[in-house]
């Protein structure tokens, strides 16, 4: 079931793949041109050099950043935040630990990505694996649910704050707003929102901490950290009420309003 997951989350790099591939065109060609020396490998008759290109170098710097692109490009960068905030209000330390709050925010963010992942798989790739569509025509059907998803969970003013930046004077649509607009100002959304919800979560915990200190106090007991006591008070509230299943619905829901 976790391989099958993990081939979904990998069917979202899909329509940049036909870039790469696209891109690996003139960078074959180039191969034979003058590049960078890279290795210098010697023998008994002599030397041999290797060169990179700089096609070839740049192609591979934008596969390795693509994975952290797509990430902050849905809905991981909010789950993520709100989990260690959530974490943080209860005060347990390192409990749950990052791996695992990590790990959480994939999975989530897989099944909340999952209609864009099947749209993408049905609109871009399998066309292009069979053949009807070529490399370009891919990509812009791959990127545009992406795209429909940010625009969704994007605040109008957090856009026109970044064309604004860039110089732009507007769009007559919001489908025509650019990836390299949209990218920023949906990554500045979901921070606002992410701290807003972690805002919410936050005011039981703090409640308890108040009532435990106020307590504590009442009865003499200064030198008493309120922490130490209201630690196991807070994770039986979030037990009781079932925070964790709460927690995970609600940020689910939190992208399809």
């Amino acid at each position: 079931m976790k391989l099958r997951t993990l081939c979904s989350w990998l069917l979202c790099l899909a329509p940049l793949l036909p870039l790469a591939a696209h891109a690996a065109a003139p960078v074959t060609a180039a191969l034979a041109a003058p590049g960078i020396p890279a290795l210098t490998v010697h023998n008994a008759g002599g030397g041999q050099t290797y060169t990179l290109t700089i096609q070839l170098l740049a192609l591979m710097t934008a596969i390795t950043l693509l994975p952290a692109a797509l990430l902050m490009m849905t809905a991981f960068t909010r789950i993520v935040i709100v989990l260690a905030i959530v974490r943080q209000a209860i005060g347990a330390g390192q409990a749950p630990p990052n791996q695992v709050i990590v790990g959480l925010a994939l999975f989530l963010t897989l099944f909340v990505m999952s209609p864009v992942i099947d749209r993408i798989r049905t609109d871009a790739v399998n066309p292009y694996m069979a053949g009807s569509i070529d490399a370009t025509v891919a990509l812009e059907r791959g990127v545009e649910p992406l795209k429909t998803f940010m625009l969704e969970q994007t605040r109008e003013n957090d856009i026109a704050t970044f064309v604004r930046i860039s110089g732009g004077k507007g769009y007559d649509s919001p489908k025509d707003v650019p990836l390299m607009v949209l990218a920023p100002a949906f990554m500045t959304s979901e921070l606002k929102t992410a701290f807003q919800i972690g805002f919410l979560l936050f005011i039981p915990f703090v409640i308890i901490d108040l009532v435990v200190a106020s307590v504590l106090m009442s009865m003499g007991m200064m030198m008493l950290s309120p922490v130490l006591i209201s630690l196991p008070f807070k994770i039986m509230l979030f037990v009781l009420v079932d925070g964790w299943a709460l927690l995970m619905g609600s940020l689910a829901a939190s992208f399809y309003r």
